[in-house]
């Protein structure tokens, strides 16, 4: 079959090979990048000591950005780290976002890595010429050092991905991926995407040549610089739940899959494709797996297998497919990842690595419950399980937020024009929105200033956000036209 990914042999020059690859180039916006060595990592206890182990024995830069850089012991490690290194001359760079890090502490960890001579930037603080903005995330998890090594992952750094066994609490489900090879240079290239976005852009010679790369192995891989209203890895993951011929098994912390992504993954289970769904059984955002769980049927009726991890908390985003193609990286399969975010994320293309990630699925999975549906058609376990539920608060992705509020408006939206038929699991959405939007009936009958007020302010900060753009923008082109008048009169001088 043309579009089986068990042909994608980076030797071979087939028409199939050559029409699959442009296919999959076109999507993700990303060239095939060859002589790499990639090592999987499982967890904070591989991945973070490879971390360390690389900052450690930097000797010209480091570039790092993670969505969460937590002020604890996992985060004050990281930082003493980074710091050594910057005192020692090395140029450190650090990237952290906004929204992650709200209530977290991090300006305050970070302050003695700034003393120590390293840059760093907060990505998208909110400010009041947009008053929305601040919905835009820096969602990517990487670092790189010196040109010769990066690591791509969904860990955040925080106590939470390291657990704490005195107290009894398991860490959390992570993966990431080590890189060695010319695949680094367009590991950095994406870092100064966001760099940029956050200020002024990387010097010119800030990011190595792959050119300068030796190869390292035989790994063939795409890197997969995700950034928001470009959607160019939703398209590459509807592009290979329809190529797929045999297997496509997904992991993913906060699904919420649109509408055309749904009914790829139903086509492909439904052509035969061994379709599979690992998500969180217990969520550190409780509302969230709840509204999550009422897409299940839908999937289980096209014959996908879903399963829910029995541990404390699952935040992995991976794919595998037909034991030839995978994915590791922060993307979640939902829209604020897919088009909302920037996102990172590496594709690899080599069946010995595959092979792996297959055995770390079926080894996910005998920690997991299967769902399924009863002959009354509801939605339920096939063995009731006891789960550890992940304990106390913890600021997560955005995107839990935004995909939840998408499975509430699906589920409302779909009652009131009646396009699908809604299941049982739904009902409790319904109820839910129905009485919020009845006691917000009351609140604007019995005291109508408590909606007006609010509703005011924002209106407010809309108008003073759009006059202020405005005047920047026009104060751009005044400025340009100087630009150019003084331009031209020199030339008139010359």
């Amino acid at each position: 079959m043309a579009g089986d990914l068990r042909r994608f042999d980076p030797h071979s020059s087939s028409p199939v090979r050559v029409l699959a690859e442009q296919a999959l180039s076109r999507a993700a916006g990303a060239p095939l990048v060859s002589g790499n060595c990639v090592r999987l990592l499982r967890d904070a206890a591989q991945n973070y000591p490879a971390w360390l182990e690389a900052i450690a024995v930097a000797q010209r830069f480091i570039l790092f950005e993670n969505y969460i850089i937590e002020n604890d012991v996992t985060g004050q490690r990281f930082v003493d780290a980074l710091a050594a290194r910057a005192r020692a001359g090395v140029q450190v760079r650090v990237i952290y976002d906004w929204f992650g890090a709200l209530g977290l502490g991090s300006k305050r960890l970070l302050e003695p890595l700034v003393a120590a001579g390293a840059e760093v930037r907060v990505f998208n603080p909110p400010w009041i010429g947009s008053p929305f903005g601040w919905m835009q995330r820096d969602h990517r998890k990487m670092m790189t050092v010196d040109g010769a090594i990066g690591y791509v992952s969904g860990l955040c750094v925080s106590n939470r991905w390291e657990g704490d066994p005195a107290r009894g609490i398991a860490p959390w489900r992570d993966t990431g991926v080590e890189i060695i090879g010319p695949a680094v240079a367009d590991i950095e290239r994406a870092f100064g995407q966001v760099w940029a976005a956050a200020g002024a852009p990387l010097p010119d010679d800030a990011c190595t040549d792959p050119r300068a790369i030796p190869r390292a192995g035989d790994v063939t891989l795409r890197v997969l610089a995700n950034q928001p209203n470009v959607a160019n890895l939703y398209r590459l993951d509807q592009l290979v739940a329809a190529m797929a011929t045999r297997t496509l098994w997904l992991t993913d912390a906060y699904f919420v899959g649109m509408a055309p992504y749904v009914q790829a993954l139903r086509s492909a289970a439904l052509d035969g494709v061994d379709v599979r769904l690992l998500v969180p059984g217990a969520s550190n955002l409780f509302a969230v797996s709840t509204l999550s769980r009422t897409g299940y049927r839908s999937l289980l009726e096209g014959g996908i297998r879903v399963f829910e991890w029995n541990g404390p908390m699952l935040h992995a985003k991976t794919a595998v497919a037909d034991g030839r193609w995978a994915r590791v990286g922060s993307t979640n399969l939902n829209v604020t990842s897919w088009i909302g975010n920037y996102e990172l994320d590496i594709a690899i293309e080599d069946s010995g690595f595959a092979g792996e990630m297959e055995a770390m699925y079926e080894d996910d999975l005998a920690n997991a419950t299967e769902i399924l549906l009863s002959p009354r058609n509801r939605v339920r376990p096939v063995v009731p399980a006891k789960r550890t539920h992940a304990r106390g608060r913890f600021r997560g992705s955005a995107s839990r937020a935004a995909a939840g509020a998408l499975r509430i408006g699906n589920t409302v939206g779909a009652a009131i024009t009646n396009h699908r038929v809604l299941g049982p699991a739904e009902a409790g959405i319904m109820a839910m929105v129905g009485l919020v939007i009845l006691g917000i009936v009351a609140v604007g009958l019995l005291w109508p200033l408590v909606l007006l007020l609010p509703l005011s302010l924002l209106g407010a900060w809309i108008a003073v956000s759009l006059l202020v753009r405005a005047f920047v923008l026009r104060q751009k082109g005044h400025d340009a036209g100087e630009k150019q008048a003084d331009g031209d009169n020199t030339r008139g001088v010359g």
